[in-house]
């Protein structure tokens, strides 16, 4: 019987139907490498070696070592019991052959926005990536303008994917049972605008800083001329709110702030 560590944040999937819906939304290639970022004791890993060239999981928990290599040796599975997020990715993944790579997780909920960042900054090239995550981060993540659960984080994810959420997952799905329910999310990799993106960010970060508060607050640094100008051309003023601004917008009056 595996030890659960809640510092870990360890909860395994258990039920077949959603371990099938997730390999079915992936809908792998052929010649295709998939990362699987804590694959627990192998459920998942146990559908995606047969749907793929080769799988190369992330483990963190060394308890794991042995029955995980017991279970898959032989095949095409290969493990990396370390943390995640202090890998190279491009360096581990760099002498592997294959068409098109996806990764593949269902992550602990507490450092989901850290992977995701940990997976742009890594500047691998991913045909898909599906994540489990609590089904409130992936409302937030998925969210249009308008929203209440829009946010910088959703314009800062946006930039670089197309993203959608695809079905909920009970609570009762796992073992031990977590005290949240879950989602998958995909996220599809979209060409990237020419533009410095740290600043960029920044700018973006800066609209959102107070939540109840305007644009006219929350950007007073910044040339409110330029801005107004903008957000007219879109029918807008300076009273409206960061969440009621598309990615496309934003990009747009940081462009014309830096013309």
């Amino acid at each position: 019987m595996h030890n659960f560590k809640k510092k870990y944040g360890q909860n395994f999937l258990r039920d077949e139907t959603v371990l099938n819906r997730i390999i079915e939304n992936a809908n792998i290639e052929d010649n295709s490498l998939v990362i699987e970022i804590g694959p627990g004791d192998g459920a998942l890993t146990s559908k995606l070696k047969d749907v793929s060239k080769k799988v190369l999981a992330y483990e963190i928990d060394t308890d794991l070592i042995d029955p995980l290599n017991k279970k898959f040796s032989n095949t095409n599975v290969e493990f990396i019991f370390d943390d995640f997020l202090n890998r190279n990715i491009k360096e581990d993944i760099k002498n592997y052959t294959y068409d098109n790579l996806y990764v593949i997780a269902n992550i602990p909920y507490y450092i989901t926005t850290p992977i995701v960042e940990h997976i742009i900054n890594s500047k691998i090239k991913t045909k898909k990536i599906i994540l489990m995550v609590q089904k409130e981060v992936a409302d937030r993540f998925s969210s249009l303008p308008g929203s209440s659960n829009y946010s910088s984080i959703t314009v800062y994810l946006n930039y670089f994917y197309n993203i959608k959420k695809l079905f909920n997952v009970s609570r009762h799905s796992f073992y031990p049972e977590p005290n949240v329910d879950s989602a998958i999310i995909c996220f599809e990799e979209k060409d990237r605008v020419d533009i410095d993106e740290d600043k960029f960010f920044k700018f973006v970060r800066d609209a959102f800083r107070f939540k109840r508060k305007n644009i006219k607050n929350n950007l007073s640094n910044y040339d409110l001329n330029k801005i107004e100008e903008v957000l007219n051309r879109h029918n807008m003023d300076l009273t409206i709110r960061a969440e009621s601004l598309s990615l496309d917008l934003f990009i747009e009056i940081y462009n014309y702030l830096n013309k």
